[in-house]
């Protein structure tokens, strides 16, 4: 079976959507299916018709997350010692050679991912392309608008 990596608080965010789904949004659809089927006809009733629909949802993700969980590596960043290596949860700065802008990024894994936080996922091609690198290196990343050369100023494990 493979393993899902995530760093803890990736897993902690998961566990906690968990929660949310099991104790809040289970039981307010199930409180909405109940006022729905209290209205009547059920073959005319969208209110009826859209509950069910969330509930489908609600009990899927439900069943996603606790796989995810079932299956998750859970890697704490500050633990690592990869040698100034780019490994997943490692904190990257670069510095675009173009440009010249400075970006930090940390690697995580898919769940976790939000390119507004500096989280990228370790599938994306920028993770791809730092992976195994070290400071001083440079990586050549596909992008749309044509290939990006970074280079690595700093690799940090925080």
């Amino acid at each position: 079976m493979p393993t899902i990596p995530l760093t803890r608080r990736g897993a902690e965010k998961l566990r906690e959507e968990l929660h949310r789904l099991k104790t809040v949004e289970r039981h307010a659809v199930i409180q909405a299916i109940a006022e729905a089927r209290a209205q009547g006809d059920l073959s005319e009733n969208a209110e009826y018709d859209a509950a069910k629909d969330k509930q489908g949802f609600i009990e899927g993700r439900i069943q996603e997350v606790e796989s995810k969980l079932a299956m998750a590596q859970v890697i704490d960043p500050a633990t690592l010692d990869a040698g100034g290596r780019v490994v997943f949860g490692s904190t990257v700065d670069l510095e675009e050679e173009s440009s010249g802008d400075a970006v930090t990024y940390q690697i995580v894994g898919e769940d976790e991912a939000d390119l507004k936080l500096g989280l990228i996922s370790v599938g994306s091609p920028i993770a791809r392309a730092l992976i195994g690198k070290e400071a001083g290196d440079v990586a050549d990343v596909q992008a749309p608008g044509g290939v990006k050369r970074y280079e690595i100023v700093e690799v940090r494990y925080v």
